[in-house]
Parts: C-alpha cells; sequence; structure tokens
C-alpha cells in the first residue's frame, strides 16, 4: 500500500464512509475554493458535501475583505445590496459544486450535493418559499444543489410540493421527533405524486437535517434549574441526565429513519428508484466545554447518514475520532428511559425543541439582516470610492 493509502486507511474521516456515514463540510467560503482546500478536503478527507446557511455567509461575507473586491465590482455595475448578496452566493454554490461534481458523478447522485438556503425571512410563508426554491435552484442552475427548507408547519407543504417537482431538498432545522416524522410523511408524499404525475424518482435527493447539540444546551439549562431546586436524591438523579437528552432524541430519530425506509410504503417507491432520505446530524459540534469535543460526532455514527462539521469539528475527528460502527443504533432502549426520565423531572422535550425551532428560525433571519446590511455598507463605501475616482 501506498503511503497515501495508508494515511486514508488510518482517517478515521475516511473510516466513517466505509461504515456508511458521508462527511459534508459545514462552512463556506471564497478562500477555501480558491486556495483548492476544498479539493484536497474531498480528496484526502472524503468530504463529501457542503452545507451554508445565512450565519456561515454573515460570517464568511463580512468577516473578511475576501468578498470586497467583488462587492466593489457589482457596486459599481449598480447592483443593490441583496442582487450584490445572490451574485456572491451563487458563484460561491457553484464553484463548490464544481468542486463536488467528480462525487456526484460517481456516486450516481447518492452524494456529492451543496446545499444553499432559502431567504430565513420566509420560514412561515409556504408559497414564498416554493417560489425561492424554484429562483434559486434556476439561479444555481447545477445538479448537486440542495435547496433548504426549513421544517416549519409551512414548510411541510413546501417540502412536499417540491419533492414532487423534482427538486433536491435539504430539510433543515429539524429537533423534534414529531416534526421529523411530518418530514418525512412529506418527502413520501411527493415521491408518490411525482410517480403519479410520470416523473422519475432516481434523480430526487433529500437530507433531513435533524439538530443535535443545540438540545443539550437548551434541555441543560432547563435542568439545572429543576436541580437548583430539588431534593439531594432527585438532584443526583436529574444530574445524571446532563448532556444526554440530545443523543438520546438523535437515536430515536434514526429508529423512526429505520422503521419508516424498510417498510413496505418506501420499498415500493424504491422499486421505482427512490432514494432514502438520509438523516444528516447537524449542530454536531460541542457546545459545552465540559463535554468531550466528538461526543456528537462519535455517537452518531450509522449507515445511511450524514454528518456536517464545521471545521473545528472535521480537524478533531480527523486527529483522534473513534469510529463505532452502528453506534447510533445502539442501547436505543436507553436513550428511551433517559427522555422519560427528563420528562418525570419536570422538562417537556416538546418545549425544548419548539423554543429551539423558534429561536434557529431568528437566528438566521437575524444573519441574513446582518449581512445585507454589511454588504449595503460595502456597497455605500465602494460607490463613493468610484464616484470620488472618476475624472471630474
Amino acid at each position: 500500500m501506498t503511503a497515501q493509502g495508508q494515511a486514508a486507511a488510518t482517517n478515521p474521516l475516511r473510516m466513517l464512509r466505509e461504515v456508511g456515514q458521508s462527511v459534508w463540510l459545514d462552512f463556506i467560503h471564497r478562500g477555501l475554493l480558491r486556495s483548492g482546500e476544498l479539493g484536497r478536503l474531498v480528496r484526502d478527507d472524503g468530504v463529501s458535501g457542503v452545507t451554508s446557511n445565512p450565519t456561515i455567509f454573515e460570517k464568511s461575507i463580512s468577516g473578511s475583505a475576501d468578498y470586497d473586491a467583488a462587492i466593489a465590482g457589482l457596486a459599481g455595475a449598480g447592483k443593490s445590496a441583496g442582487e450584490i448578496y445572490e451574485a456572491l452566493v451563487v458563484e460561491d454554490i457553484r464553484g463548490a459544486a464544481e468542486v463536488l461534481r467528480p462525487v456526484f458523478d460517481e456516486t450516481r447522485g447518492a452524494d456529492g450535493y451543496v446545499s444553499v438556503e432559502v431567504s430565513p425571512l420566509l420560514a412561515h410563508d409556504a408559497a414564498g418559499t416554493m417560489q425561492e426554491v424554484r429562483r434559486w435552484s434556476a439561479l444555481v442552475d447545477r445538479p448537486n444543489v440542495m435547496v433548504k427548507i426549513p421544517a416549519t408547519p409551512q414548510g411541510i407543504p413546501a417540502i412536499e410540493e417540491m419533492i414532487a417537482k423534482g427538486r433536491n431538498i435539504n430539510i433543515t432545522l429539524i429537533f423534534s421527533l414529531a416534526m421529523y416524522r411530518q418530514v418525512i410523511e412529506a418527502y413520501l408524499r411527493g415521491l408518490e405524486r411525482r410517480i403519479a404525475s410520470g416523473g422519475a424518482l432516481h434523480t430526487v435527493a433529500s437530507v433531513a437535517s435533524f439538530f443535535v447539540s443545540r438540545i443539550d444546551t437548551e434541555a441543560d439549562k432547563r435542568l439545572e434549574r429543576r436541580i437548583a431546586d430539588a431534593s439531594r436524591a432527585d438532584a443526583e438523579r436529574w444530574r445524571a441526565l446532563l448532556g444526554k437528552t440530545a443523543i438520546a432524541n438523535a437515536k430515536l430519530a434514526y429508529q423512526t429513519f429505520r422503521e419508516v425506509f424498510t417498510g413496505v410504503r418506501f420499498q415500493a417507491l424504491a422499486g421505482r428508484g427512490a432514494r432514502v432520505q438520509r438523516p444528516l446530524w447537524a449542530s454536531t459540534s460541542t457546545k459545552n466545554p465540559a463535554y468531550p469535543d466528538l461526543l456528537y460526532a462519535e455517537a452518531l455514527v450509522g449507515p445511511d447518514t450524514v454528518d456536517t462539521m464545521p471545521p473545528q469539528t472535521l480537524d478533531a475527528f480527523r486527529g483522534h475520532g473513534r469510529v463505532s460502527p452502528g453506534a447510533v443504533m445502539e442501547d436505543v432502549e436507553g436513550a428511551a428511559a433517559g427522555l422519560a426520565q427528563l420528562a418525570a423531572a419536570g422538562v417537556s422535550l416538546d418545549e425544548v425543541t419548539q423554543t429551539l425551532l423558534d429561536a434557529g428560525v431568528a437566528a438566521f433571519a437575524e444573519s441574513f439582516n446582518q449581512l445585507l446590511a454589511s454588504i449595503e455598507a460595502k456597497r455605500r463605501r465602494a460607490a463613493g470610492a468610484l464616484g470620488e475616482a472618476r475624472p471630474r
């Protein structure tokens, strides 16, 4: 075996692919594309996808000067802040899609996707969301692009309609098991409608992005309040639940995935070329420094899944990640019991997940608005400098 082959065989990130889990990068930046770093991650680490969201683009565009020349050029062409934002995002998404295109081709469309999100200001607008999916699909115009739709009540009909129309959809901001079931149902109904209309199924891909670590952040906060007012015996028992809710919730979600996608209804669709809607573990970086840095990434390894990792988690997993095949299927009974104990402690998981959904939608909207404001400020500066440079 060559030295390169040996390195690949011992790289924990590449080992994940061997047990059926894809690694996607939860980050995008123009420098990552121009330097060839994304290509290196694909080649050396087996990264097979990229996810983006308004917060990522806000940090990339507002937090660096790498986009300033492009903003100045677009400002000089008379473009508005919104038009500049779209031009910058389209260029980055297309660039990532080109890097990932060989993965897409080699896997026959099973992997190699880059995700772009519809405006978070439309999270509660089904018609507006569908219009945006169509528009972004046309703007980017690449077969290996997924458009993100948030898992809000208004997002569910949009998911079904877009799947029925043959779009690749990444359903984001899934926190609760109840909403996850609605997301799966929307996917299945969309596929069934597509068959009825004579459409092909093998060209449709979808992932269900189930958010992980944020659940512990919110559940732990509520548990700590309960512990502070509890008896010694209750406090000791409830303290054992800290840092356990998110993984338990995800494990039960994976059980739901297995039950549905091995069932008769989906198998009939699979016979017509349908792909499973893979669970995608999002927010797998550890937020609490008291917890191991790879707590979530290592616990949720399993076949037919995706883990989208931010750069620091990717680096950590490459360095010391442990790959336990099927970890996400271990001790499911214990996971269910842990959630029952959480309820007995007076912490409502439904309230936790609703709070997180509301906060997630609001956070993306805030990032989106901040990004547009930052672009507008840069646009005005560029336009002013251009005016001063013109001959008088």
